[in-house]
């Protein structure tokens, strides 16, 4: 996984006039003996109500956006993570709320449990990583303006759309595949931007 994220060349867009940054924290952990990536369900109370994420929020002032999902991490989920267990960072993400999201692929040296934090989020699910590889993974449907709208099936309750799934698309393709893929045009529904 290392490896794969080190050959991979980023994308990010320019950031002069950005206003609007994030970092998210896309964990990798052990979970009962296997390795998973950490999802949360947002709150249903603030921003996003209820949708599926990765820990993360806006870059504050004076804040690299990796020092940003390590923070979050910490603060939404309870994991505390240090820089050396940052194995990579994958293409920023331009959303349709006008964020422009940067994912940090963090893996943890040893098993930790996380704890949510209940004010801004509902519940914590890890996601065991061979889910992200089965063959019903990803589904692609064609959004109203043509563009291609992603679907991460990863339980029977769980759908995942872009911005997050399209961040554990690319994920699932340059860490755990070696495929360096872009998901810069990946559609996201009307619902997402709020």
């Amino acid at each position: 996984m290392r490896a794969n994220l080190a050959a991979f060349s980023r994308v990010a867009p320019p950031t002069s006039g950005v206003r609007r940054r994030a970092g998210v924290a896309l964990t990798v952990f052990e979970h009962r003996g296997e390795p998973c990536v950490l999802v949360i369900k947002r709150a249903f109370g603030g921003r996003n109500a209820g949708q599926w994420a990765l820990p993360g929020g806006r870059v504050e002032e004076g804040e690299t956006a990796v020092e940003a999902a390590l923070r979050e991490l910490h603060e939404e989920a309870g994991l505390q993570a240090s820089s050396a267990e940052v194995a990579g960072v994958l293409d920023d993400f331009v959303t349709g709320s006008g964020f422009v999201i940067t994912p940090v692929v963090v893996v943890l040296d040893r098993p930790r449990r996380p704890r949510r934090d209940p004010v801004e989020v509902h519940s914590l699910h890890p996601v065991p990583l061979h889910r992200l590889l089965d063959d019903a993974v990803p589904r692609w449907r064609t959004a109203a303006d043509g563009s291609p709208l992603l679907q991460m099936p990863l339980r029977h309750d769980m759908v995942i759309h872009a911005p997050t799934g399209a961040i554990l698309w690319q994920f699932r393709q340059v860490a755990l595949l070696g495929q360096h893929t872009r998901v810069g045009n990946v559609a996201q529904p009307a619902w997402t931007h709020q």
